[in-house]
Parts: C-alpha cells; sequence; structure tokens
C-alpha cells in the first residue's frame, strides 16, 4: 500500500521561476529600453556597471522585517542547534555561509508568523509547550528540562526552537484555513490518476529526499557553495533531514525533505536524469535545475503495484558467541570458523537452541522482523535462504561473532496502490503546497526589509 504523507511531492519555492521571468523578460541586446520591451519585463543590458562598491550579497547576520528584529543571537542560536544535532564543526568560512542561509529562512519564517497574527490565527503557548515537549522526548530522550540545559550548553536555547515550532504550526494552520477549503479534486481526476497508475504496473518508483537552495542570478556561486557544503558535511555523518528541515526552500522542509514514493516523470528532468541513476543510500547533489539547486538523498525505490520482496516478515533465530578478554585476531577467525561449522550442523531451528548450548552460543528468537528493516548488505542474502539455513558469521573482535538463520517468512501480497480516498487526499495536499509556496513568495516580494 503506498502511503500517504503530507506534503509528498516536489514543491519548491518560486523563487528560481521569478529568475527565470526576469531573464526570460531580457531583450536582446543591451540597447533594447524600457519602452520597447513588453509590460512587466526587466531589461539589463550587456554593459552593466556597477556604481559604488556596496555589495548586496555582504550582510551582517541581522535583519528587521516589517518592524520585526531577527538578531545575531538569533542567527547564532539556531545554527547551534544544527551543528550540534549533525555533530560537526565548520570553520569559520563555511559558517559565514551557513549564517547566510539561516537568516534567509528565518525572514521567511518571520513572515509566516506575521501573516498568521494579521489573519488572527492563534496558536498557544501551552501548545508550542506540548510539542516542545514531544521533540524532547522523542528526538532527545530528555524532559523538558533537561532540554532546556541541553540547548544552553550548545550555544542555543528554549525559545529559539520554540519559535521554530511556532513558525511552522502558524503556516499549517493558516494553510488549512485559507487555502486547503478552496482547493477542489474533481472524481474524474482521481480516476485517471488511478487508471495511469494501473497502467504503470512493474514501472519503478522512488522515494526521494530533497534540499532545494533557490539562487537567484546574482547569487549563483555563493548558493552553489552553500549546497556543495551541506553535501559534505551530510557525507561526513551529518543528519539530511536535519539540514533538510533547517536549510531547504521547498515546502517538504517541514518533514525533512521527504518527496514520498514518486515516480521519475513527477520530476524535473534535471532531477529524473540524476535519480533514475541513483542507488538506495545515495546522495547527490547539488544539481542545477530552473532557479537553484537541488541537492538529492534515495531513501528507496520500488516497483509499483509489484510486492515487494523486502516486505515479507522473516522469523529469525540470531546465535552469537563473545569472545573472551586477550583473544587474538588470528584466534577469533578460527573460533568463528569452528562456530559457524557447528551452527550448519544443526538440523533447522528445531534444535538450534540445543547445538549452540554444547558451545556456549547464545540464541535470541524473533518472528517479527520486516526484511526492509535489516541492513542492506544482509537484505538480499537473507532472501535467498530457506528455512533452517543460515546466513555466513558476521561481527568483530570486540562484539562477537553472530549468525542469523531463517525459520519462516510470510511473503508479502500484491499492492494494490493507494484507494481513491488516499489518492484524493495525496492530490489535494500537492495543490495545497503549491498555493502555499505563491503565498510564501507573495509575502517576500511586498515585505519590507531592512539589514544592519
Amino acid at each position: 500500500m503506498v502511503a500517504v504523507n503530507r506534503n509528498r511531492f516536489l514543491k519548491r519555492t518560486l523563487a528560481g521561476v521569478a529568475s527565470l521571468a526576469v531573464l526570460a523578460g531580457v531583450l536582446g541586446t543591451g540597447a533594447a529600453s524600457a519602452q520597447s520591451a513588453p509590460q512587466g519585463a526587466i531589461v539589463i543590458p550587456d554593459d552593466v556597471k556597477i556604481f559604488g562598491n556596496d555589495n548586496p550579497n555582504v550582510r551582517k547576520a541581522t535583519a528587521v522585517v516589517n518592524g520585526d528584529v531577527i538578531t545575531g543571537t538569533d542567527v547564532d542560536q539556531r545554527l547551534a542547534l544544527i551543528l550540534a544535532a549533525n555533530q560537526n564543526e565548520l570553520s569559520e568560512e563555511d559558517q559565514k555561509r551557513l549564517r547566510l542561509q539561516v537568516l534567509r529562512n528565518l525572514i521567511d519564517e518571520t513572515l509566516q508568523i506575521q501573516e498568521a497574527e494579521a489573519n488572527e490565527v492563534e496558536v498557544a503557548q501551552a501548545e508550542i509547550d506540548q510539542s516542545y515537549a514531544r521533540v524532547a522526548a522523542q528526538n532527545f530522550d530528555q524532559d523538558t528540562s533537561a532540554m532546556d540545559a541541553y540547548l544552553k550548553r550548545i550555544g542555543s536555547s528554549a525559545e529559539s526552537l520554540k519559535r521554530q515550532i511556532r513558525g511552522e504550526m502558524s503556516w499549517q494552520r493558516l494553510l488549512q484555513r485559507n487555502i486547503a477549503p478552496f482547493i477542489n479534486v474533481s472524481e474524474d481526476e482521481v480516476n485517471e490518476t488511478i487508471q495511469r497508475l494501473e497502467a504503470s504496473k512493474g514501472t519503478e518508483e522512488y522515494r526521494i529526499g530533497e534540499i532545494y537552495l533557490a539562487a537567484p542570478a546574482e547569487a549563483r556561486e555563493q548558493v552553489y557553495n552553500n549546497a556543495s557544503q551541506i553535501v559534505q558535511q551530510i557525507r561526513e555523518g551529518g543528519s539530511f533531514v536535519a539540514y533538510a528541515r533547517q536549510y531547504s526552500q521547498a515546502s517538504t522542509a517541514a518533514v525533512g525533505g521527504d518527496l514520498g514514493w514518486i515516480r521519475l516523470a513527477q520530476l524535473p528532468t534535471e532531477l529524473a536524469t540524476v535519480a533514475r541513476e541513483m542507488q538506495p543510500g545515495q546522495l547527490v547533489g547539488p544539481v542545477e535545475v530552473p532557479g537553484g539547486f537541488d541537492i538529492l538523498y534515495l531513501i528507496d525505490k520500488r516497483q509499483v503495484l509489484t510486492a515487494d520482496p523486502r516486505d515479507a516478515i522473516l522469523s529469525l533465530k540470531q546465535i552469537s558467541i563473545t569472545f573472551p578478554q586477550g583473544t587474538t585476531e588470528a584466534q577469533a577467525g578460527q573460533r568463528a570458523e569452528d562456530f559457524a561449522k557447528t551452527i550448519q550442523s544443526a538440523k533447522g531451528c528445531g534444535n538450534v537452541e540445543e547445538v549452540a548450548a554444547t558451545i556456549g552460543a547464545q540464541v535470541v528468537t524473533n518472528d517479527q522482523v520486516k526484511a526492509r528493516d535489516l541492513p542492506a548488505q544482509i537484505q538480499s542474502a537473507i532472501l535467498q535462504l530457506s528455512p533452517g539455513e543460515s546466513l555466513p558469521p558476521f561481527g568483530s573482535l570486540e562484539d562477537g561473532v553472530r549468525m542469523l538463520m531463517l525459520c519462516g517468512r510470510d511473503d508479502p501480497q500484491t499492492s494494490s496502490g493507494p484507494n481513491f480516498d488516499q489518492l484524493m487526499a495525496q492530490m489535494e495536499d500537492e495543490r495545497i503546497n503549491k498555493r502555499a509556496q505563491m503565498y510564501l513568495r507573495d509575502l517576500r516580494r511586498d515585505a519590507v526589509i531592512e539589514y544592519n
């Protein structure tokens, strides 16, 4: 069954589209005049001369947005939270680039909160506190007091995280009130989509994570460098989800950049070409697209309306031994070899405990293991086993050696795909997200922003 996620499809900001419109409006040469340009076109001569030394891309990380102040401390605390979550250190130059991106995100967040207040959309402090408590418990396994202390220790604050929570809740509530009621998807559209889905049975679909950074022409190099740094940090162990939530300018940032299950035809050509060659777990980018850059992470892929063997539920027995302190690599290798021969002599799962006891091995049983939840290097091998067979031993000198024996397998049923109601909700979400990006674009365009 295809899961239905909020914010699941590729919805990016229209800042890049606006940049394309500007370029499209430029008449052929610098000799063109405003009088000869079509209405709304911006005319830029070829021989541009900049008067003065002010570089608009060199800013201190402070701004006043429609009267509301964003301080350097606000930026520092938000950046500190992301750096701590990813356990990475950045050079001073890298931090400068990321600070600019954080500032842009805080400006958008401020605009969203202001618009919600202007429309009398309220988010009670109690709701924010409850969400903060859930974040502390679910993501950090702490109570709020410990969470407060942790944030202070890393250079952030509870107020910074609560402000981000407030921004997300305010914006989503505003969209649900002002946009969602006016989004309509007809039954014919849903039925046509179902027919196309059935016609594509057996073709591959992809679950992709995306980080999108808008890049106006004048900031292209700067944004590219920023995106490259994010890629490097993720490859060094950073959390893709955390970076997507903080830096992506697509609406899917709220769900860690997850686009859900999509087919390549739903992606822009530039991204489809790249995604087609990716393997699950692979990170690619930055990829230049109209208006900006994308970083892609392939979470998984499968075939449309076709049962995925990795959804099989396995009954497994794990047999393990440990090595005494002082065991050498050579001794461990020999012990592992003897261990494997002994366990393979067992006649299936029925007497493996008895055999394991003869060598002091421990046996653990689990009848509800989904194949796709196993490490990637084990999935394929274990799905080739018959009941009673086991994988070769694996482990380390410190952790000991283990073997997995397959005792049973329940294969998945063929997926029938999303039902009518699920698909309609999915299509409505897609249209809401598109309108949301247009809404935010208009707020940016009309904002009065002073940089200090």
